[in-house]
C-alpha cells in the first residue's frame, strides 16, 4: 500500500460526510484487533469510540468474520420479495433477545433508514400526520430521519417534512425548566402531555427518542422519565418508538437500554452494533399488535438491500458473541469501574462540569465555571460547524498518545468496543486524565 497514493484518492475522489472537503484530513487505517487499531505507519492506537460507537464486538472479531465468509459462499443476495434462512433465522433471533413482544423486524441498511421506516408504519397504523421529537436529538442523515432529528445538522435541510414537532430533553445538568430532580417529579416528561394537547392528541402518530441520547451530549434520562413516558403514549394512543441504534447491543451494559427502566417500546429501531459493524445493516422491530395490522393492511416501503443475507449473517454471528462471551456483562461492569474514575476526574480537573455514562457509553462536559456550568462551547446554531481548539489540542494529545477519541461540542465521549480489558479501559482512562490538563489550562488563563 502506497499511503501517498491513498490520501490523495481520498482527497480527490471520495465526497467526505459533515465536513467542508478542503478541511478532510486523510487518517489511515490499516488494520484492528479487538479494542485496537493501527493506521499505515503501524501505529497502534485504543480505540474509545469504537469507530463511530458501532464496532461493538470489537475490530475483525474472527466469529464474525467467519460466519461472513461462510455466507458468502453460499449466497450473497437475494430479493426482498423472496425468503432465505439467514435472513428468517436472524428475525426470529431479534424477537427472542428485545424486551416484551416485539416481534417482527424490518430490515433496512442502517440507522436512518430505520428511523424513516419506523415513522411510516406509525402514521399508516395510526393514521394520524405528526411526530415528537426532541431537540437535542439525531436520528439520521435522511431526509425524513433528518427532519426529526433536533440539531443544527438538520437546517440545511429545511423545510423538513411536515408534522415534526419538538420537545426539550430530560437533561438534570442543564434542566431547561430550571428544576431540580428528583424534587421536580420529572416535570420535564409532563410537560409533553401539554405539547400533545395544544398540537391535538388525535393527530400524534409516535414519539420517538434515543434511549439516551447519543451525539448530542449523552443525555441518560433520569428514572422515572422513560416509564412516564411509557404512560403518556398509552394515554393518548400514541405508539413509543425507541431508537436504539447507538445504545443496542450492550453497550449500556444490558443488550437494549430501554431494559434499564423496566420500558417496552412500540417501535425499535436499530443498526450500528447490530452486527458490530461488519456490513451495513439496520432493523425496525415492531409489537406484534402493529405486526398484525400490517398482515391486513399495505406496508408502503422497501429497499433493494432489505436482509441482505451476508449482513445478517454478521449479525447473528455478533449477537452470539455478545452473549456466550458475555460481552454485555463486562459492558456493565467495566462501566462502574470508568465511571468511578470518571468522577475522579471530576473532582480533579476545574474544566470538568459533569460525567455521566451507563455501561461503556459515557460522556465528559467541559465547563469554563463549574458553578455557573458555562459550557466550554454553547449549543448553538453559531457553533455547531466550528472547531474548538482547546477540544482539538486534547484530541490530538491523545492520538499522540495512542487514544483514538471522539467529541462534540463541549464533550469528549468514550465508548470503547465491550470487548476491552480493565487494563486497556484504566490505559486510556490515564491518558485522558491527562490530556484533560490542557482545557484546564485553557480555562484558567
Amino acid at each position: 500500500m502506497d499511503p501517498l497514493k491513498v490520501a490523495q484518492n481520498e482527497k480527490k475522489y471520495v465526497f467526505h460526510t459533515w465536513t467542508a472537503q478542503k478541511d478532510f484530513k486523510p487518517f489511515i487505517i490499516t488494520g484492528g484487533e479487538g479494542a485496537v487499531f493501527w493506521d499505515d505507519k503501524g501505529k497502534r492506537y485504543l480505540d474509545f469510540s469504537s469507530q463511530l460507537f458501532n464496532v461493538n464486538a470489537g475490530h475483525q472479531h474472527p466469529r464474525i468474520l467467519e460466519a461472513i465468509k461462510e455466507e458468502t459462499e453460499k449466497i450473497c443476495y437475494v430479493a426482498p420479495g423472496m425468503a432465505n434462512e439467514t435472513r428468517a433465522e436472524l428475525a426470529r433471533l431479534l424477537a427472542e433477545i428485545t424486551p416484551g413482544d416485539l416481534t417482527r423486524s424490518f430490515f433496512t441498511c442502517g440507522g436512518g433508514v430505520s428511523n424513516e421506516n419506523a415513522m411510516k408504519m406509525a402514521k399508516a397504523y395510526t393514521g394520524r400526520p405528526k411526530i415528537i421529537s426532541r431537540w437535542r436529538s439525531f436520528h439520521g442523515a435522511t431526509y425524513g430521519a433528518m427532519s426529526i432529528t433536533g440539531d443544527p445538522r438538520r437546517l440545511p435541510n429545511e423545510p423538513g417534512i411536515p408534522g415534526i414537532v419538538r420537545i426539550w430533553d430530560p437533561f438534570c445538568y442543564r434542566c431547561f425548566f430550571d428544576k431540580k430532580y428528583p424534587e421536580c417529579n420529572v416535570f420535564c416528561a409532563d410537560q409533553i402531555r401539554e405539547v400533545i394537547e395544544v398540537e391535538g392528541p388525535k393527530e400524534i402518530a409516535g414519539i420517538i427518542v434515543e434511549a439516551i441520547t447519543g451525539s448530542n451530549c449523552r443525555i441518560i434520562p433520569p428514572d422515572g422519565y422513560m416509564q412516564k413516558l411509557r404512560e403518556i403514549c398509552d394515554d393518548y394512543g400514541i405508539l413509543l418508538i425507541v431508537d436504539e441504534v447507538m445504545t443496542g447491543f450492550g453497550r449500556t451494559g444490558k443488550m437494549f437500554a430501554c431494559e434499564h427502566w423496566g420500558v417496552v417500546p412500540d417501535i425499535m429501531t436499530l443498526a450500528k452494533g447490530i452486527n458490530s459493524a461488519a456490513l451495513p445493516l439496520g432493523a425496525t422491530v415492531v409489537r406484534e399488535e402493529i405486526a398484525r395490522y400490517f398482515d391486513d393492511h399495505f406496508f408502503p416501503g422497501g429497499l433493494t438491500q432489505f436482509g441482505n443475507p451476508v449482513a445478517c449473517a454478521a449479525a447473528i454471528a455478533a449477537i452470539k458473541v455478545y452473549q456466550e462471551e458475555r460481552m454485555v456483562e463486562n459492558s456493565r461492569a467495566l462501566g462502574l469501574k470508568l465511571m468511578a474514575a470518571l468522577e475522579k476526574m471530576k473532582e480533579k480537573h476545574t474544566s470538568i462540569g459533569d460525567v455521566r455514562g451507563l455501561g461503556l457509553f459515557a460522556a465528559i462536559e467541559f465547563v469554563i465555571n463549574k458553578k455557573t456550568r458555562e459550557p466550554l462551547i454553547p449549543w448553538t446554531v453559531e457553533h455547531y460547524e466550528k472547531k474548538n481548539p482547546i477540544i482539538s489540542a486534547v484530541l490530538n494529545q491523545l492520538k499522540e498518545d495512542g487514544v483514538s477519541g471522539y467529541s462534540r461540542w463541549n464533550i469528549i465521549f468514550i465508548a470503547p468496543p465491550l470487548c476491552i480489558t480493565e487494563e486497556q479501559l484504566m490505559e486510556g482512562l490515564d491518558k485522558i486524565d491527562k490530556a484533560i490538563l490542557l482545557v484546564d489550562k485553557a480555562i484558567s488563563t
